[in-house]
């Protein structure tokens, strides 16, 4: 068995599906399927008894749902430095843990609603600027967001 530690876990053993190979510069482990191996993971934290570890809350963040830490404040209507503070500390309160495990389960579920407002924030957060777009066909409106080019603004 293989004491799988990626993000900090400490209570992750894999019985298969890695390899262990010999480099030059010491072992070196290949995991199949890594993104399907995260995801098995996270639904195991999140069906697990207890409050998740601070440790546990990142896993989910980063390698479940895709997000920064301001992003989930944004999607649990806190700042970034609460989510910070709680993975940091390891004291993640019980509302806090039941949220992300509802979030995260509705995300893993492909819940419409919720994987579209992920999509939004993590959309945001990459465009610092950017101007929306209003376009009548027909007697319908239809908005779009596009980045603003900065070097078009000065000129």
């Amino acid at each position: 068995m293989y004491h799988y530690t990626d993000g900090g876990l400490r209570n992750v053993w894999l019985a298969n599906g890695y390899e262990i190979k010999k480099t030059p510069f010491g072992d070196a482990v290949t995991f199949h399927d890594g993104d399907r191996l995260t995801q098995a993971i996270c639904q195991a934290l999140n069906e697990k008894i207890g409050v998740l570890t601070g440790v546990e809350l990142r896993y989910i963040r980063s390698g479940g749902m895709g997000l920064s830490q301001p992003a989930l404040g944004k999607l649990m209507g806190i700042d970034g430095q609460s989510i910070a503070r709680w993975e940091k500390s390891g004291k993640v309160p019980r509302w806090a843990d039941k949220l992300v495990r509802l979030l995260y389960a509705a995300h893993a579920q492909g819940n419409e609603p919720i994987c579209r407002v992920m999509d939004r924030i993590k959309t945001v957060e990459r465009i610092v600027k950017q101007r929306i777009v209003v376009q009548e066909k027909r007697g319908h409106w239809t908005p779009t967001s596009e980045p603003i080019d900065d070097q078009a603004v000065l000129a």
